[in-house]
């Protein structure tokens, strides 16, 4: 039998995997990213000579999404950011979206997901820019309960392009609550706890995943457990901090922001390649 061929693992580059661990504490509490966003193009620069580097990508922000989102939950529930009646039960389609999604990108090809991950941030910029309710919130604006349609199929089809994609779902629920009159603070706020049930869904799919750089590489599945360590060792103390602060932000610089970090997001994505 041949031995298994050493390949080069992202968690080699232990600085960097926590300076985005700081990063990503930042995005998750500021724009609810779980850091998705920017874990995954990152994590296939810094893995791109692996095997599979899209799925390792895409697992291993899931499995620090679901640690970050769940702490910064916490903490949003703790400085009353949270509304109860938006949370149930948006967070069942969610799941039940999710463990489609997960299961579905675990069968495509890495540069299918490629593919798909600039489409979902290319069609989530467009809509905040081109349709009204999301860079202005009006004045008079006060929060609308989520209609039966919107919990149901948007709770599905959240969780399944989250899952899909490890990236939490929050540039669809962000969007969503903000349209509903929520502030930014507080849409954000939301986009954790609904992260919750993304990422343990996407991680469990992906961490049962067979592969055979399981041995070679300190992997579960597709996740590669050392790169996870580093980055929640950067995430972890940063959404302590940010998170006391996060309400100070002006909403009209918070949604802009947001959209900035988005088209970041897409060029340094699409520079990437598969």
């Amino acid at each position: 039998m041949a031995p298994l061929r050493s390949v080069p693992r992202v968690s080699d580059s232990f600085l960097p995997l926590l300076a985005l661990g700081v990063a990503c504490g930042v995005t998750t509490v500021l724009f609810g990213f779980g850091g998705g966003f920017v874990i995954v193009p990152a994590v296939v620069v810094l893995g791109a000579g692996e095997d599979d580097p899209m799925h390792v990508a895409v697992a291993t922000s899931a499995a620090v999404m679901l640690v970050n989102a769940s702490v910064a939950a916490l903490t949003q529930w703790r400085r009353g950011r949270l509304r109860r009646a938006y949370l149930w039960p948006l967070a069942a389609f969610v799941a039940l979206g999710a463990a489609a999604g997960s299961l579905i990108a675990n069968a495509l090809d890495g540069a299918v997901l490629h593919g798909l991950f600039l489409g979902y941030l290319l069609m989530t910029i467009l809509d905040s820019l081109l349709r009204a309710g999301f860079l202005v919130r009006p004045e008079d604006a006060s929060p609308r309960p989520l209609s039966r349609g919107a919990a149901t199929l948007g709770g599905t089809g959240i969780g399944a392009v989250a899952a899909g994609l490890g990236v939490g779902g929050s540039v669809l629920t962000v969007p969503l609550l903000r349209r509903r009159g929520l502030p930014m603070v507080e849409a954000t706020a939301m986009a954790n706890p609904l992260s919750v049930p993304v990422a343990a869904v996407a991680t469990t799919v992906y961490a049962l995943a067979p592969t055979a750089a399981v041995a070679a590489g300190g992997r579960l599945g597709h996740v590669d457990l050392p790169a996870a360590a580093a980055l929640l060792a950067g995430s972890l103390p940063t959404i302590a901090v940010v998170g006391r602060f996060a309400g100070r932000v002006p909403d009209r610089v918070h949604a802009a922001a947001h959209v900035g970090l988005l088209v970041l997001v897409l060029a340094v994505t699409a520079a990437v390649g598969p």
